[in-house]
């Protein structure tokens, strides 16, 4: 009885361990922040409608300063020893530039209309990170000692919330290489942000990953969210948010603003796979609702527009 007590108690013990090692953990990408961009004058100006904005020119940065290079491999290789899955910025940088014919603008065919996407968002969308590392560092001299001051930022890749930091002073040293600097100074962080990045994905795979939805109308298109269908006459407004609740996490989302003309849904909670394992993102999940919305007895015609991974439009009325 004691024999088999003891075998018991070490295959349940093996099966907690395996279930620990088969836990899915989520891929992350490292970049240097705007802040450090920035500061080191790897920026880059245009116009945005009568606006000037400023966003980071990672591409140069690559290019000109060997420091970001190391300094992001040292970090890519930090992560990799805790078992993260790693996106690899440079290569997603060089996969941008094969996609340069593409157009940057995504234009109404009926109506010209258009939504530009930032850089930052269009390297989220190659990488397909679940998070990002954004990583500021400064270095400090003293004679012939540095240190090295640092701030790593764990940023959900669709809504831009922060969920893990951070930052201090390393220890002065003799050591020349940043990247050397860094490790030292980061090391003792590294654990518990590690830890708070896996909790954030838990808890996304447990409860869905959150998004944001709109819903806008051509004006040339003469129905709306009022617009009531099929036998029992349920407005459009409720028709989609009932398919949200059907479709969403645990039925998790919340209607933050509804008219006749737009509607917008935030923290919607969506599934990270479906139920063959393959990953579910927002552009998949909001044309399910596209699709619906297309067939009978909707019959109405409408364009899906992304910006970045977690911000979704569905315009109704014409593509």
């Amino acid at each position: 009885m004691k024999k088999n007590i003891i075998a018991l108690v070490g295959f349940l013990m093996l099966a907690v361990s395996f279930s620990f090692a088969q836990a899915k953990k989520p891929t992350i990408m490292v970049v240097p922040s705007d802040v450090w961009c920035n500061q080191n004058g790897y920026m880059l100006s245009y116009n945005n409608q009568g606006t000037i904005v400023k966003i980071p020119d990672y591409k140069r940065a690559f290019q000109e300063n060997a420091q970001v290079l190391q300094v992001i491999s040292q970090i890519n290789g930090m992560m990799a020893e805790r078992g993260f899955p790693l996106k690899n910025m440079e290569s997603a940088i060089k996969t941008l530039e094969s996609n340069a014919a593409e157009d940057n603008m995504r234009s109404s065919k009926d109506s010209g209309s258009g939504v530009s996407e930032s850089p930052i968002d269009a390297l989220k969308k190659v990488a397909k990170a679940d998070i990002i590392m954004q990583l500021t560092w400064t270095i400090n001299k003293t004679g012939p000692k540095k240190s090295i001051n640092f701030n790593l930022q764990g940023l959900d890749a669709y809504t831009d919330k922060q969920i893990a930091t951070a930052s201090g002073t390393g220890a002065p040293s003799f050591a020349a290489e940043v990247p050397v600097l860094l490790s030292e100074a980061v090391l003792s962080h590294m654990d518990n942000f590690s830890s708070s990045l896996q909790t954030h994905f838990d808890d996304m795979f447990e409860n869905g990953r959150e998004i944001i939805i709109r819903i806008q109308k051509w004006d040339d298109w003469d129905g709306d969210l009022e617009t009531e269908f099929g036998d029992d006459d349920e407005e459009l407004g409720i028709v989609i948010e009932d398919w949200l609740a059907d479709n969403a996490v645990k039925g998790r989302f919340n209607t933050t603003d509804m008219t006749a003309d737009m509607a917008l849904f935030e923290q919607v909670r969506i599934p990270l796979f479906n139920e063959k394992g393959r990953a579910i993102d927002a552009r998949r999940f909001v044309r399910e609702l596209s699709k619906k919305l297309k067939d009978a007895p909707f019959g109405i015609p409408n364009k899906v527009v992304m910006k970045g991974l977690g911000r979704a439009t569905i315009i109704l009325g014409g593509k």
